[in-house]
């Protein structure tokens, strides 16, 4: 039970972070407001993430993890009231920030109740669970928004939060043991305040390449100063006793391989997630509902994998899956580049329910390695860079595929988007995404086993051995 509440906990603010984007037309004519201004309402939110997702780790130890997490839900769900009641842009805003803090702090702190609670046996069939959300909010998060938006006032996209967060409350106060704080460390404010600018600088540096939203300098700038706290806390968390992001975890292979080729997997995903509905609807001219609705299917291939995940880490392990589904997706996403305007629709929907599956098998199995040789105490640092890590990969993924397609673009004589541009980029990014599996190549066949509820049998001379009357190497 205690996934499952997280998981929609999860949902709530993976939906709601990409149902905005739809209804951003609506709420600029309701408020008055130049659209492009709107846009604003995301930044913002994005900002309060990138910020506050370093220091979640900390106050989750410093506090407790339930009580952080109920804290989180009820702040998420706060915002969400005040973001539906609002009647200006700064309003909108100031309550998308507060939005923005109670969901840096939900995502990571509620993988942490989650990983306080089930025993590492049981990881695997937990994580199925959420990494749900992660795969059906930006699938179902544009098909609702237009439907609401079309139907209903843009204002119930925020407030149909508020049963989901009520409820949330609720359970986590019935199911989750109270437990304690960890530690009372004193807080890295000096790593604090590196890691927010170097996220925010990264992120949103990365999010504004090719698009011309503002002058090419304050996007290098961006990037720059981004890069140079980056680097400065590398230097920090070295001299720091208890810094706020623990690099030291990327010694634990297994960690970092998850870490790491997770994410050059996921900027395939968050490139995929900007480049498919921009396709469908500039290039093959589908209206915005019709193209939800065909990228519908991926979700229901993220449906089909909760069920036989499992299984299948289990017989093969987590190498081969990991090689395996890394490269299923990655030639399905250059794959996307020979769809056409001609293409029947059922094909399309055969390759996204394929993509769909493999990707969701491929978040499942990086996120259960990730904390699979992880020691308990050192789990909120863990949960932390994770969500950072993944948070970061989407914003590069989207600025890589926006700078892509502007390339594209240039070398087509400029001038207005059309399908052509898209399948070189789409290679690309398939390219990319495929480099991650010189992570998961370092990976042995007893990686994660425990997790997995593999048993490795002993090699031959080992067992030899046994049976002289000497313990094996293996159970050494």
């Amino acid at each position: 039970m205690i996934p499952l509440v997280v998981a929609c906990a999860l949902f709530m603010q993976n939906l709601d972070s990409t149902v905005i984007a739809t209804a951003l037309p609506a709420i600029a004519r309701s408020l008055n407001e130049d659209p492009l201004r709107l846009n604003l309402a995301i930044t913002s939110y994005l900002l309060s993430l990138a910020v506050f997702i370093p220091l979640s780790g900390w106050v989750a130890d410093r506090f407790g993890a339930r009580g952080v997490f109920r804290s989180a839900v009820l702040l998420f769900t706060v915002g969400s009231v005040l973001c539906g009641l609002a009647n200006s842009l700064p309003e909108l805003v100031v309550a998308r920030i507060i939005q923005g803090l109670g969901g840096a702090m939900m995502v990571p702190v509620g993988r942490l109740v989650m990983l306080r609670v089930v025993p590492k046996s049981q990881l695997m069939a937990a994580m199925a669970y959420l990494t749900m959300p992660a795969l059906l909010g930006p699938v179902l998060g544009p098909p609702l928004g237009g439907f609401i938006v079309t139907y209903a006032s843009w204002r119930w996209i925020f407030l149909i939060n508020v049963p989901i967060g009520i409820l949330g409350i609720v359970l986590v106060t019935l199911l989750v043991d109270k437990g304690g704080p960890e530690h009372r460390h004193p807080l890295d404010v000096r790593g604090f305040i590196l890691t927010g600018v170097g996220l925010v600088g990264l992120m949103f540096g990365f999010d504004t390449i090719g698009r011309d939203a503002v002058p090419g300098w304050v996007t290098v700038s961006l990037l720059l100063c981004g890069a140079l706290c980056t680097g400065l806390y590398g230097l920090h968390s070295r001299r720091h006793r208890h810094p706020i992001v623990a690099l030291g975890l990327l010694r634990i292979p297994t960690f970092r391989c998850a870490t790491l080729g997770g994410f050059m997997f996921r900027i395939g995903v968050g490139a995929s997630a900007f480049l498919l509905p921009l396709m469908l609807q500039v290039g093959f001219g589908l209206t915005p509902l019709a193209s939800g609705l065909l990228t519908f299917a991926s979700a229901a291939g993220a449906l089909t994998m909760k069920m036989v995940a499992t299984p299948i880490v289990r017989a093969i392990g987590f190498r081969k899956t990991m090689l395996g589904a890394t490269v299923i997706n990655s030639l399905s996403l250059a794959g996307y580049g020979l769809f056409s305007p001609t293409t029947p629709h059922l094909l399309i929907v055969g390759v996204l329910l394929l993509t769909g599956f493999f990707r969701s098998l491929q978040f499942t199995s990086i996120a259960a390695l990730n904390y699979a040789d992880v020691a308990q105490p050192e789990m909120s640092h863990a949960t932390s860079m994770a969500s950072m890590m993944q948070q970061l990969s989407l914003s590069v993924g989207v600025g890589m595929a926006a700078l892509a397609l502007h390339f594209a673009v240039v070398a087509h004589g400029g001038g207005a988007l059309t399908a052509a541009e898209f399948p070189p980029v789409f290679v690309a990014i398939g390219l990319v995404s495929l480099t991650s599996i010189a992570f998961f190549l370092t990976l042995t066949d007893d990686s994660g086993a425990e997790v997995a509820g593999r048993t490795i049998p002993a090699p031959a001379d080992a067992k030899r051995a046994s049976t002289d009357g000497r313990p094996s190497e293996r159970r050494r």
